[in-house]
């Protein structure tokens, strides 16, 4: 009967559309490469092989003695012979299973040792690889090369690699044997394999389209119920009062998967019926030409014992040679699976560690850009020959419409992407000369989208400084005006934050990953629109933190505040991948240009808000004086 199928594979014995269009091109290479991952395990393969052949060997010995049992113990009821028998017959029972057992646990060993070491390499490799990757490949595929695909190698090495060993020596041992007995019945037996054969594939076949049906309206479900009963797709049912509509939805895919579910039921049950009967005529067939064998004395060697014997025998042949006749489609997936796993360790990172990069003191060093250019798609140009020098010790604000490329500029310093023409130097130095990990140091980065691992407050913020003090971290979110909140929290430091900080307000998340970047206490520092999710209130009460850590250090800050533009030593205007305009405030807007515009779409308004929200408080904390007076 076919096996259950895998996400996206077929059947047993079937490969889907989709694996036929990318079949994987077998060569020495990829062969080689694969036995490179099973060479440090080959005396322990060495122990599965000799535990399998062992296995075959002995697993005849309870079919034999059977038909000794027959021959010698029941005929000539000698009770002692038929004691000893069933002694040996248990005996190679238990010795069979015990070399089983013995062959699941190293073949389970091997398989274990080679996913850690895979998943060591991958993740590793993903480690390493640049930013851009992360941006293009989607989350879901990375986890399932990362999991899903490598964990899948078990399944070829203690499933596939050694079934096929085992069935290659479990029906060569059982050919051998029954020929040895009776070459006549032997030949009988075999020729009942392709009535066991076809129905097989046949039936297979109509299953595997009920089957695919079947995941095909089965992610139907699960894509309808990731949608309605999520946190935001059941706030729109409820708002839209569509409750009863997503009902009548799921109710009709629910029924129609159900139809496909009974469907496929009924077909294995009529075919278990038609293969239960099919197993039984090989037997039959047996005892009907050993009975005329015998009873016409064709075979005056042929014993009742024999007859039973091979009836055992036969019947431990059909699953065996069934198995093998699925190898090319074991072997296709199995090679398919790797060469997944090959793309993702194949692919090469674009931001590369020089040997020996350079180390070079960056403490208040000039940043420059040299004519850069930069594009994530060739056919479409991101940064156009921008060219501007941030001296060191100075904050630069960059400033421009929305897609225009200001944070492209600040993530080329880190090295998160590399220039496609020019250069960015800092303190002379090209920061492609930088060894990576040295120039990552001394850089700080607040971006606007905060991430928070889901761990404790306390570990996220020991990720920028591992060794920090107790008191260094009350000191840092002290300056960053986030110690109260966490103080007044049941387990203070040690809560934590949920799944990318879910646990905490936007802002709540901005002002620890500005305190963590605070901890780490860098010299270089870019601030991506880092107090964004702020309200002006906030942000004033942290406005000074932010001041004495931009002390003494070369900044660039991407703001869209007017009250961080106007403390900037100079504004660089963006648009369209060049540097616009550049100068203070009040130069900018007596250009009239892109700045001005700015500044009145823009700044303007959210410099009223801020007014407003300053007089707010301003007359909270009036009517509270005269409360407290009162």
């Amino acid at each position: 009967m076919p096996q259950p199928t895998m996400r996206g594979l077929g059947p047993r014995g079937f490969l889907t559309d989709e694996e036929k269009e990318n079949l994987p091109k077998v060569d020495k290479a990829l062969i080689k490469r694969i036995l490179a991952y099973l060479k440090p395990y080959r005396i322990q393969f060495v122990f599965v092989f000799i535990a399998i052949l062992l296995s075959a060997v002995v697993g005849l010995l309870p079919s034999i003695i059977t038909g000794k049992i027959v021959d010698e113990a029941l005929i000539n009821k000698d009770m002692a012979l038929l004691i000893r028998l069933l002694f040996m017959a248990f005996a190679t029972l238990a010795a069979s299973q015990i070399v089983g057992v013995l062959e699941s646990y190293i073949n389970a060993w091997i398989s274990q040792k080679i996913i850690f070491d895979m998943k060591n390499q991958m993740y590793r490799h993903l480690q390493y690889m640049p930013h851009s990757f992360f941006t293009t490949e989607k989350q879901g595929d990375i986890i399932t090369r990362m999991n899903t695909d490598i964990s899948g190698v078990s399944t070829i090495i203690s499933g596939t690699l050694s079934h096929v060993v085992s069935n290659a020596a479990t029906v060569i041992t059982t050919l051998v044997a029954l020929f040895t007995m009776s070459w006549q019945l032997a030949i009988v037996g075999i020729v009942i394999i392709p009535l066991l054969i076809l129905p097989t594939k046949r039936v297979g076949k109509n299953q595997w389209k009920i089957r695919t049906s079947s995941q095909e309206k089965n992610d139907e479900m699960n894509q309808l119920i990731n949608e309605s009963l999520s946190v935001s797709g059941s706030m729109l049912v409820k708002l839209f009062t569509r409750e009863e509509r997503e009902y009548e939805r799921f109710e009709k895919v629910n029924s129609e998967l159900t139809a496909l579910n009974l469907k496929e039921q009924r077909s294995g049950s009529w075919f278990r019926v038609v293969m239960g009967m099919f197993t039984q005529v090989g037997p039959l067939l047996i005892y009907f030409a050993g009975g005329y064998l015998i009873i016409s004395y064709t075979d005056s060697n042929l014993t009742v014992g024999t007859i039973t014997a091979m009836v055992a025998l036969i019947n431990r042949l059909y699953r065996p040679v069934q198995e093998l006749l699925n190898l090319q489609v074991d072997f296709t997936r199995s090679l398919a699976l790797f060469t997944r796993i090959f793309e993702y360790f194949d692919m090469k990172s674009s931001i590369v560690n020089p040997q020996n990069g350079a180390k070079p003191d960056v403490a208040c060093r000039d940043i420059v850009y040299d004519h850069v250019a930069f594009s994530y798609d060739p056919e479409i140009p991101i940064l156009k020959d921008v060219s501007f020098t941030v001296p060191g010790g100075c904050m630069y604000a960059i400033v421009g419409p929305s897609g225009s490329g200001k944070s492209t500029i600040v993530n080329l310093i880190p090295r998160l992407y590399d220039v496609a023409a020019g250069s960015v130097k800092i303190g002379g130095t090209d920061v492609r000369d930088f060894d990576l990990s040295y120039l990552r140091s001394k850089i700080g980065v607040v971006s606007q989208e905060t991430y928070l691992f889901n761990g404790t407050i306390r570990e996220n913020l020991l990720y920028a400084k591992e060794d920090a003090t107790q008191e260094e971290l009350i000191a840092v979110c002290k300056n960053a005006s986030i110690h109260d909140f966490i103080i007044n929290q049941p387990e203070g430091y040690d809560t934590v934050v949920g799944n990318r900080g879910l646990k905490l307000s936007g802002g709540e998340k901005q002002r620890l990953s500005l305190a963590r970047v605070i901890l780490k206490d860098p010299q270089i520092l870019i601030l991506d629109e880092a107090t964004s999710a702020l309200d002006s209130i906030s942000e004033n009460a942290i406005q000074d933190a932010l001041e004495l850590l931009m002390k003494g250090r070369t900044s660039i800050v991407i703001a869209h505040r007017l009250s961080t533009i106007l403390k900037a030593d100079c504004i660089l205007v963006v648009k369209d991948g060049v540097i616009a305009e550049k100068g203070d405030h009040e130069s900018l807007l007596s250009l009239g240009g892109i700045y001005k515009e700015l500044y009145e779409t823009q700044f303007r308004q959210v410099l009223d808000m801020e007014g407003n929200e300053v007089q707010k408080s301003d007359y909270w904390d009036t009517v509270e004086e005269e409360n407290n007076g009162f």
